[in-house]
C-alpha cells in the first residue's frame, strides 16, 4: 500500500466519533447528510473525514461486503442505516450527497444514479472505465444540476495552487515538457490464487455489476482489482492520474493531439493483466507530458510525482512540497540589459519576473505539503460548493480530459501504436477499432439502467 494512503487510513481510521465534531456545525439542519457506498481502501478514510467535518454527517453506508458494511456503520457511530442494496441509500431522504469508493468499474453509473435520485456526489478518481462514461456523466450531472466533486486531492493542497501560479506567472520562462512518474519494486508480484467460490459474506454478482461475469478470485477484488482490464486500468488510471489531474489544472489537457504508449507486464509472477512497465508521451500541442511507470524496479526519490520543465528552470512537486530549481548556466536576470532586479527597468514590481527575461529564475522550496490537510480540504470544498453550487476545484470536465489521456495510453499500449485525439468530436480520427473501444457493454440488469438515465 503507497505511504500516503497508509498515512491517510492511520490518521483517519482510529478516529473516534465525537460530541465535539458536531459542536462546530451550526446546528443538525445545518449538516448535510452524507451516505457512503463502499466501505473499503479509500471509503474508510472518506468516512472518517466527513464524519468529522462541521456541517456534515454520515447518515448511511452501503457496501456489498457485510462484514465491512457493519464495520462502517460502527465507524460512524452506529447509527448509520446499513444499506446492502445501495439503491435504499440513494431512495434515503436523508441522505444529500454520495460519496463513491467502490471499485473504478462502478464509478460512472453509481455517480449517475445518485444525481439522477437528486444527490450531490463526491467520486473517486479515476472518473471512468472507458471514454464515453465521462460524457454520460456529463450530461446527466447536467440536466440534474448537480454538483460533482472528482477525488483529485491533490487540487486542494495549498502548495500545489502556489506552484500553478508560479508556472502560470511565468516562473519556469516557457513550460515544454512535463514529467509524470510513479516507481515501485513489489516483486515477485501479488500471487496467483486459484479461482473459488465468494466469502459468504461477499454478494460477488453486485460486486461485478456491470463488468463482465467472472469466477471469483482473491486478486480480482479488494485492492488488487486494479490489475485487470475488465474493473481497472492498471497504474495508468491509479497512480498516473493524479499527476495527469495537475498538469491539466496548470496547463490543460484540452490540447491532446496523441498518444503513444509502450509497456507490458514482463517481470510480476502473478493473475494480473495490467503493466508493470509502462511508458506513455502525449503530445499536447505547446508541450509534451511524459509518464513513466515501474511496479518492478528500483524506486526512486521521492517515489512518485511530477515535473514541470522551462525554459528558465523546473519544478518538481509532489505531496509534501515542491522545489524550483534554477537554470544555473543562465545568467541572473539582473544581467540581462534593460532588466532590473528580475523585472522591466522602470516597470512595477511583479511577484515573477516576466516570461521575457530568459536569465536564472528564483529557486524557491515549499515543504508545507500534508496529505491528509489535502483531504480534508477536498471534502470541505464539496461541502462549500453543495451550498453555493459553484463549481468545485475537481469538477467532470477536468476529471474527463484526464481520464481520456489516460484511457487513450492505456489504448495505445494494447493496440500498439500511436493514436490520435480529436477533441471536437471525442473520437480516435480514422481508427474504427479504437473508436470501438471508446464504448463498453453494461452487463445485464445494469444496461437498463444505463438506458432509464437516457444517456443512450
Amino acid at each position: 500500500m503507497p505511504a500516503d494512503r497508509r498515512t491517510f487510513l492511520a490518521a483517519t481510521g482510529t478516529a473516534a466519533l465525537s460530541a465535539a465534531s458536531y459542536s462546530r456545525a451550526a446546528g443538525a439542519n445545518d449538516r448535510v447528510g452524507v451516505g457512503l457506498i463502499g466501505y473499503g481502501l479509500m471509503g474508510k478514510g472518506h468516512l472518517a473525514i466527513f464524519r468529522d467535518l462541521p456541517g456534515a454527517e454520515v447518515v448511511a453506508v452501503s457496501d456489498c461486503h457485510r462484514g465491512r458494511l457493519a464495520e462502517g456503520v460502527a465507524a460512524a457511530g452506529g447509527n448509520a442505516a446499513a444499506c446492502p442494496d445501495f439503491r435504499r441509500l440513494l431512495d434515503d431522504k436523508a441522505v444529500q450527497a454520495v460519496v463513491v469508493a467502490t471499485p473504478d468499474h462502478w464509478h460512472a453509473l453509481l455517480t449517475m444514479m445518485a444525481c439522477a435520485a437528486g444527490k450531490d456526489v463526491y467520486v473517486e478518481k479515476p472518473l471512468t472505465l472507458f471514454v464515453r462514461e465521462g460524457e454520460w456523466m456529463q450530461a446527466v450531472a447536467a440536466r440534474t444540476k448537480r454538483v460533482v466533486q472528482v477525488g483529485t486531492q491533490q487540487r486542494s493542497g495549498p502548495h500545489y495552487a502556489k506552484a500553478r501560479d508560479l508556472i502560470r506567472g511565468g516562473h519556469l520562462g516557457t513550460v515544454t515538457s512535463v514529467r509524470v512518474w510513479a516507481v515501485r519494486n513489489v516483486m515477485p508480484g501479488f500471487g496467483r490464487p486459484p479461482d473459488g467460490p465468494p466469502p459468504a459474506e461477499l454478494d460477488w454478482e453486485t460486486w461485478l455489476g456491470p463488468a463482465p461475469a467472472r469466477a471469483y478470485n482473491p486478486l480480482r477484488g479488494l485492492y488488487h482489482f486494479r490489475w485487470f482490464w475488465d474493473t481497472a486500468g492498471g497504474q495508468m488510471t491509479n497512480l498516473a492520474a493524479h499527476g495527469l489531474d495537475i498538469v491539466d489544472w496548470v496547463l490543460g489537457l484540452d490540447k491532446l493531439r496523441s498518444v503513444m504508449s509502450v509497456g507490458g507486464r514482463y517481470a510480476l509472477q502473478d493473475n494480473g493483466e495490467t503493466p508493470d512497465t509502462q511508458d506513455a508521451l502525449f503530445d499536447c500541442g505547446g508541450f509534451s507530458a511524459a509518464v513513466v511507470l515501474r511496479e518492478a524496479a528500483r524506486g526512486e526519490k521521492p517515489w512518485h510525482g511530477l515535473t514541470f520543465h522551462g525554459t528558465r528552470g523546473t519544478l518538481a512537486v509532489d505531496r509534501t512540497g515542491f522545489k524550483v530549481t534554477p537554470d544555473a548556466d543562465l545568467p541572473p536576470a539582473s544581467q540581462i540589459p534593460g532588466v532590473k532586479d528580475g523585472h522591466p527597468a522602470g516597470g512595477p514590481v511583479a511577484a515573477v519576473p516576466p516570461k521575457d527575461a530568459r536569465g536564472r529564475t528564483e529557486a524557491i522550496e515549499d515543504t508545507t505539503g500534508d496529505s491528509m490537510e489535502q483531504y480534508r480540504l477536498h471534502a470541505q470544498n464539496f461541502l462549500d460548493c453543495i451550498r453555493s453550487r459553484k463549481l468545485p476545484v475537481s469538477d467532470l470536465a477536468g476529471g474527463h480530459r484526464v481520464a481520456v489521456a489516460c484511457h487513450l495510453a492505456n489504448q495505445s499500449l494494447r493496440r500498439g501504436r500511436l493514436l490520435r485525439w480529436d477533441w471536437a468530436t471525442n473520437t480516435v480520427p480514422d481508427n474504427l477499432a479504437a473508436n470501438a473501444e471508446l464504448t463498453r457493454p453494461y452487463r445485464p440488469p445494469w444496461d437498463k439502467e444505463l438506458k432509464a438515465l437516457g444517456v443512450l
